[in-house]
């Protein structure tokens, strides 16, 4: 591990606006802002909107500085990525984001119920191979539920045709609420402003001619969530400059 990193990780272990709390410890550890984090984090009571598995941040930053009026918090386990974003929250002075070091899959430890009112799904790994990986799937939508608002809104914008359609699908078996669904964000006449925030890794995909894709719907409160019997078929890529690594050609 290089001293770079290692200055990071000290870093974040200094930072205000950082809270770390890992999956060792969270069933014997009780996270004491679960229900506060308006009242105790960001001392208002303003709308809380999470992005799960920001990486660098970026795009918690960008919806940050566009709507002040709400506030974000960026979760990922991978500290010394999520420390360009903390850094550079804290050098613009803004006090509506925060970053959340932990695991994802526990993510209803650490938000009460009702708490989140938006959930921002940014470039994921699809998780071709085993659906209770993906961050769409039933299971983690379960999740959501226990810490969403009624009626809570969650988004996906990624580069994986896999996922997108997943997603679409999911939707469709479930009746879920699509409010937005757009197979190609940069070929529309006009973008929402909330979309246009471009991340290092977004770029690279537009960079190879890969379309960005976009999907919004509401998670209600109640109703059994099912996982879609489809297959689908696999992207062509795994990520950047690495090719995909099954021979399969479609998966459920």
């Amino acid at each position: 591990m290089g001293k770079g990193k290692l200055q990071k990780f000290a870093d974040m272990r200094e930072y205000p606006n950082v809270v770390e709390h890992h999956f060792s410890i969270a069933d014997a550890t009780p996270f004491p802002m679960r229900g506060n984090w308006g009242k105790e984090f960001f001392k208002n009571d303003n709308p809380i909107v999470i992005e799960l598995g920001c990486g660098r941040g970026e795009y918690t930053v960008g919806l940050a500085r566009r709507y002040p009026d709400k506030n974000f918090i960026g979760v990922d386990i991978k500290g010394a990525r999520m420390w360009t974003g903390a850094t550079e929250a804290l050098r613009e002075g803004l006090t509506n984001v925060g970053f959340l070091r932990t695991n994802i899959e526990i993510i209803d430890h650490f938000f009460a119920p009702g708490e989140v009112s938006e959930i921002w799904l940014t470039f994921p790994d699809p998780q071709m191979k085993k659906y209770t990986k993906r961050l769409t799937s039933s299971l983690f939508l379960e999740r959501y539920r226990n810490i969403l608002a009624p009626d809570g809104i969650v988004h996906l914008k990624c580069d994986s045709n896999f996922m997108f359609t997943y997603t679409r699908y999911v939707t469709e078996v479930n009746k879920l609420p699509v409010l937005s669904c757009i197979e190609d964000i940069y070929a529309q006449e006009s973008i929402d402003e909330i979309l246009t925030i471009k991340t290092y890794y977004e770029q690279q995909w537009l960079d190879r001619g890969i379309t960005i894709k976009y999907i919004s719907f509401r998670l209600p409160a109640e109703g059994a969530l099912v996982e879609p019997d489809v297959e689908i078929e696999l992207d062509s890529y795994r990520s950047y400059n690495r090719s995909k690594r099954s021979g399969l050609q479609t998966s459920k």
